[in-house]
């Protein structure tokens, strides 16, 4: 097991990252609950049904914690249902005490994290991410939140959890397409700011994809200390945090276009690199021989679905994308493997030009 240490400006937590963390997590989260302190667990039922026995296994019998659930996908993932696990929350008991576990992917995370931010103003919270996706990023960093429908993760707060614990033996029952969804953004890591997890995505995708144990942790422990790094430096996102939205803000749109039912979240991230990548070498920031490399190792981790939209349609919702400050459009680019940086100058022409190859290659 690797130990992962985000310090950030208003809490310092651990990230743990390996293999039978699962088993007997009862006993491991007393560290941070104590044994008083009432349990509550957001999950999904699919996630329940598979882990839920495991999960369960290691609390004493007499102090089970009470399970919520949320149904998978962006469409739930709303104020409404917020408002109903919330009133759940309240009928069981909870008080400021309580501890909520957000068991599940980058929605359960979201969404849970975000319960916890505002049930009686912040009550503290544990991610147990399911997902690649949600190990290798979002339940990193304490960013939460819910979508409206003019735009992904336009309502939420800044809470960070007690800790993290990734067990990679959960991947297990991801689907392929769910697992090669979620190394987009260790991909993202790689080209933002570590060569080195870059080079290692390189040589070993065949281990990572065949699911190897040892590849997996590597990979999710990287990432994690990639992205610790990069919040415990830039906590609220006012400067270095925001090259973690690299292919997010063209990214964000494709998913919105498509009312989030199209593409899988890293799907439509690694399309939003892609274009990214194309308007970093139109400035000339980065070799072509580097340029060449990016777009291999994100197509290495495809094929990646089609879909359709326009220009215009992807300006416009990405004009509503909450990076934008004071009406200035800001965009991550990359200046070479292992280097980002954000400008706020980027023209429609400009995304125009970066956008339409790729609409091309996606087009079904």
């Amino acid at each position: 097991m690797r130990t992962i240490h985000v310090n950030t400006a208003s809490a310092k937590y651990p990230v743990y990252v390996g293999t039978g963390l699962l088993a007997g997590f009862g006993k491991r989260l007393q560290k941070f609950a104590g044994k008083s302190r009432r349990v509550f667990v957001l999950t999904s039922p699919a996630i329940w049904s598979l882990w839920g026995k495991q999960f369960l296994s290691g609390f004493p019998k007499n102090q089970q914690p009470t399970a919520l659930f949320l149904p998978p996908g962006e469409q739930h993932k709303r104020l409404a249902g917020v408002e109903r696990l919330a009133t759940e929350l309240s009928i069981a008991g909870a008080d400021r005490s309580s501890l909520l576990v957000a068991f599940g992917g980058g929605i359960i995370g979201d969404a849970g994290g975000f319960l916890a931010a505002i049930y009686m103003r912040g009550i503290p919270y544990v991610q147990v991410p399911t997902t690649l996706l949600a190990q290798v990023d979002s339940s990193v960093g304490g960013k939460t939140g819910v979508n409206l429908t003019s735009g992904k993760n336009l309502i939420g707060s800044f809470h960070q959890p007690l800790a993290v614990f990734a067990d990679v033996d959960v991947l297990k029952t991801l689907p392929p397409r769910e697992s090669r969804a979620g190394l987009f953004e260790s991909v993202k890591a790689g080209i933002i700011r570590d060569p080195s997890l870059f080079r290692y995505l390189e040589s070993s995708r065949d281990r990572i994809l065949a699911g190897d144990s040892a590849a997996l942790q590597r990979v999710v422990a990287s990432s994690v200390a990639m992205k610790a790094e990069v919040v415990g430096i830039d906590e609220r996102e006012s400067g270095l945090r925001m090259i973690l939205n690299f292919g997010h803000t063209l990214g964000h749109a494709i998913e919105a276009v498509t009312a989030y039912k199209k593409l899988l979240h890293g799907e439509a991230i690694a399309w939003g690199m892609l274009a990214a990548l194309n308007l970093s070498r139109s400035r000339q920031l980065l070799s072509e021989k580097e340029a060449l490399r990016i777009a291999q190792l994100i197509r290495a981790f495809g094929p990646l679905p089609s879909f359709r939209a326009t220009v215009p349609e992807l300006l416009e919702a990405a004009g509503r994308d909450k990076k934008n400050k004071a009406g200035t459009r800001r965009f991550v680019l990359t200046t070479g493997i292992g280097k980002a940086s954000v400008v706020e100058d980027v023209t429609d022409a400009e995304i125009t030009a970066a956008l339409e190859p790729v609409l091309r290659e996606a087009r079904p």
